[in-house]
């Protein structure tokens, strides 16, 4: 079984280069290609990508969903793996993948950690290894096998919460699993918003998104309490 990594990306200069070398190296021969699908970035993302060697192509549409939508569409591998530019899964990635799916698993991701010693924010990561949808996150990466995805038409056309919308969908078949290793991740917004505020609106977004609120409505209310927002994405749980 092969291997697709797609690995949306706005603005990441800082961060895209370290990834990108970090998965080809651990890669193993199960890998069949390395995608970037970058949402119209106003830095030079796409061409740090192009210099160190890895295909980049450019979303008309900006937004997590529809450039993850695009990269299944355009690669060929029996396994999508779903990686955020600022995370780093471990270097066994490939392995575990493959394990999971022989133990019967169609979809899964990781827990994590923050890339910081704040006990707080270790406190957070704890939580990612149980298995609940408010303790899940696009940071955790995610895996599923490529047939799945197009049963269930990929991730809806959200500009947030995308990642939760699948994950819900997913879990509903009892063949989702935690592979219990850390994904490393970055804690930036916590470093540009305080660790109280970042968890309040994390739950105030994921309470919304519970109960049915629009996407305008917490696209717009994630924008105005949280510095540094890409996208609408959601930041780390």
């Amino acid at each position: 079984m092969k291997i697709s990594i797609i690995v949306p990306t706005f603005n990441e200069s800082e961060h895209i280069a370290e990834l990108l070398r970090y998965l080809s190296e651990y890669a193993q021969d199960s890998v069949n290609e390395i995608l970037v699908i970058d949402g119209l970035s106003s830095d030079d993302t796409v061409q740090i990508v192009r210099k160190e060697g890895f295909q980049c192509l450019i979303s008309s549409k900006k937004g997590r969903a529809a450039q993850m939508n695009l990269g299944a569409k355009l690669t060929s591998g029996d396994i999508l793996y779903f990686v955020h530019a600022d995370s780093i899964p471990p270097k066994t990635y490939v392995s575990d993948i493959l394990e999971a799916l022989q133990s019967g698993a169609e979809s899964g991701c990781y827990r994590f950690k923050f890339n910081s010693n704040k006990l707080l924010l270790k406190i957070n990561s704890w939580f990612t290894r149980f298995d609940r949808l408010m303790c899940r996150g696009g940071d955790q990466t995610l895996f599923i096998k490529r047939s799945l995805f197009e049963e269930l038409n990929g991730f809806k056309d959200f500009a947030i919460m995308e990642d939760f919308d699948m994950i819900k969908r997913l879990r509903r078949r009892d063949t989702f699993q935690i592979i219990q290793k850390d994904v490393i991740v970055s804690a930036r917004k916590y470093d540009e918003n305080s660790y109280l505020k970042v968890n309040l609106i994390n739950l105030l977004i994921y309470t919304m998104f519970f109960f049915g609120a629009s996407q305008d409505t917490m696209v717009h209310a994630y924008q105005e309490l949280i510095k540094g927002t890409k996208f609408g994405e959601p930041s780390h749980h």
